[in-house]
């Protein structure tokens, strides 16, 4: 298989190609709907886009909540889903957290099938079982 690239979006053609898969994957697929989706914490969160060959397979964002890191909105596209796409996304996002020097809480609400790939980066399970947009989520936490 190809070379996953996971990275910061620093344009706003990558981030408009980031929308249109969360969009896919979140709102048609998953029917959360679109107010949902994108929310008033668009403009202040750090994007990442996942490509493999210049085809966009995977998006996510992380942003600042008080005195914590809320890691957020993991989605792959369908046809690329258990290729490690999402590792390489958390990876790079964690990567940035580090890189900006903030320290703090990181915590997460992951659907019930994706609590395995938060807890390879050593995410744990805090709390009880709730629905977020009609799916099932954990909330997930790491403190570094």
């Amino acid at each position: 298989m190809s070379e996953i690239i996971a990275k910061l979006i620093t344009n706003e053609e990558d981030l408009q190609v980031a929308y249109a898969l969360r969009k896919e994957v979140f709102v048609v697929e998953q029917k959360v709907s679109l107010e949902d989706e994108f929310d008033e914490f668009e403009e202040e969160s750090f994007h990442f886009l996942a490509t493999i060959e210049d085809e966009a397979v995977g998006a996510a964002r992380w942003r600042k909540t008080g005195g914590a890191i809320k890691l957020e909105r993991f989605a792959v596209t369908l046809n690329y889903r258990g290729r490690g796409i999402g590792k390489a996304l958390v990876q790079s996002v964690l990567d940035h957290i580090e890189q900006s020097g903030i320290i703090g809480k990181l915590y997460l609400h992951a659907q019930l099938e994706a609590i395995p790939l938060y807890a390879h980066f050593g995410f744990k399970i805090v709390g009880d079982q709730f629905t977020e947009c009609g799916i099932e989520h954990r909330e997930m936490e790491i403190i570094k």
